[in-house]
């Protein structure tokens, strides 16, 4: 090539790649919850609606293969950013009208399909531009801006939407602002990456050999339910976060409820800090220090020291709702959830990365991937109607016992796949 790179530097593109990947889910998944929460939509509603947005994350495997054939990652990369951004543009205009939860859930709702997509694209530039020896050393990288992106998303801008609400004393203004400035992120992205993304050969775009032999999706499907022992791996991706998936919805209504509906009447901004910032940044280093873990003993003697790390401290959530301790016992309560939480997740990622080999290995991460959020799409249905019919006391301990069906699951996957690590 000539005129285009062919190659580049990962520090170059990586970082800005996976904090685009990672600032729409949390966006979409996570700080949404907190916008309707301020926008005064009751837990029920908050949690039955946002959890559809999973939707899309659930069924990605089903236009995996077009991103294969059509067109090349890169011109998808490209694509999915500029929409992303015209999606909060949206949001943003329709956080002023009569009809804002409509119209932003619609938008959400729209920007949650690009985000899958984008994912998909991504994930399949990254092994396509990067060798098997940059992609093992990189992982960390990705995952760590990935989560950077969460400490913006839910700590960065949702301390600026207080900050806002506080000076103008206008809630819709003030997250309108917010979503504007997310849709300025993603049309910069989009130019940034115009000029900085290689062109790797192997980025071919489907050429007409490519798309002839390109496996059915039926026959890419049934290759995967086909691995041994599958009912099993199946239950361990639906049930590993399970408890995770209920906690997830409830844990910022919990932080800005007052005391007579039982949560901590937490400021935004004071949420923006302690779980968006203190507490994804332990989550940061909880996955970072669990790779390393993990690459430096193996998956089989670290999977039940960092499973334990991740649901035993759903308990501070109980103890939490009983003392209502102030804020200074809420951020190490809160750091060292979402630190085990870190820790944890990163025995689940490893596990769906190894357990995905052979002809068909990205289409079935890719599937797993979606299995993985259906595990978090449904119980998110039922966890605000939950909490508001048992209070958050009962709801937090209900969580606890149901993290118990996922750890039981550890017993009996496939062992080869733990063998590979360790």
């Amino acid at each position: 090539m000539t005129t285009k790179t062919a190659s580049r530097s990962p520090w170059a593109f990586l970082p800005t790649l996976y904090f685009a990947e990672g600032l729409p889910y949390v966006l979409i998944n996570t700080v949404s919850v907190i916008l309707y929460k301020r926008m005064g939509i009751d837990n029920a509603h908050i949690a039955f609606w946002t959890s559809w947005l999973y939707l899309p994350w659930v069924i990605k495997m089903f236009w995996g293969p077009a991103v294969d054939v059509h067109s090349t990652k890169r011109t998808w990369i490209l694509s999915t950013q500029a929409a992303m951004g015209l999606c909060m543009f949206v949001i943003a205009f329709s956080l002023r009208t009569g009809s804002f939860f409509f119209l932003s859930l619609a938008a959400f709702c729209a920007g949650a399909f690009i985000s899958a997509t984008y994912d998909i694209a991504t994930d399949g530039f990254y092994m396509l531009a990067l060798t098997e020896k940059e992609q093992a050393m990189f992982v960390g990288l990705r995952a760590g801006f990935y989560r950077l992106a969460m400490i913006f998303g839910t700590g960065f801008l949702v301390y600026v939407a207080g900050a806002l609400e506080a000076s103008s004393n206008d809630i819709a203004w003030s997250w309108s602002m917010i979503m504007a400035a997310s849709g300025i992120i993603f049309a910069g992205a989009a130019v940034y990456h115009r000029f900085m993304l290689p062109f790797p050969a192997a980025d071919s775009g489907g050429s007409t050999k490519e798309k002839s032999e390109t496996a059915s999706f039926a026959e890419v499907i049934g290759s995967y339910f086909r691995q041994k022992k599958i009912g099993v791996m199946l239950a361990f991706i639906l049930f590993y976060r399970l408890g995770e998936a209920m906690l997830l919805k409830m844990v910022s209504p919990f932080l800005l409820d007052n005391a007579g509906a039982g949560g901590l009447g937490l400021t935004t901004k004071e949420v923006g800090l302690v779980y968006g910032t203190v507490g994804v940044l332990c989550l940061v280093f909880g996955g970072i220090l669990g790779g390393w873990l993990i690459s430096r003993f193996g998956f089989r003697r670290c999977v039940w020291p960092m499973v334990v790390a991740m649901h035993l401290p759903d308990l501070f959530f109980v103890y939490m709702a009983y003392a209502r301790p102030g804020i200074e016992y809420v951020y190490p309560l809160v750091a060292l959830e979402q630190f085990g939480y870190g820790l944890g997740f990163t025995v689940f990622t490893v596990y769906l990365m190894y357990s995905a080999r052979g002809r068909y290995k990205t289409s079935h991460y890719a599937i797993s991937t979606g299995i993985m959020a259906l595990g978090m799409m449904l119980p998110g249905f039922v966890s605000g109607w939950l909490q508001q019919a048992v209070g958050y006391r009962m709801f937090f301990t209900i969580v606890c016992f149901l993290t118990i069906p996922g750890m039981l699951t550890i017993l009996f996957i496939p062992q080869d796949n733990l063998e590979k690590q360790s």
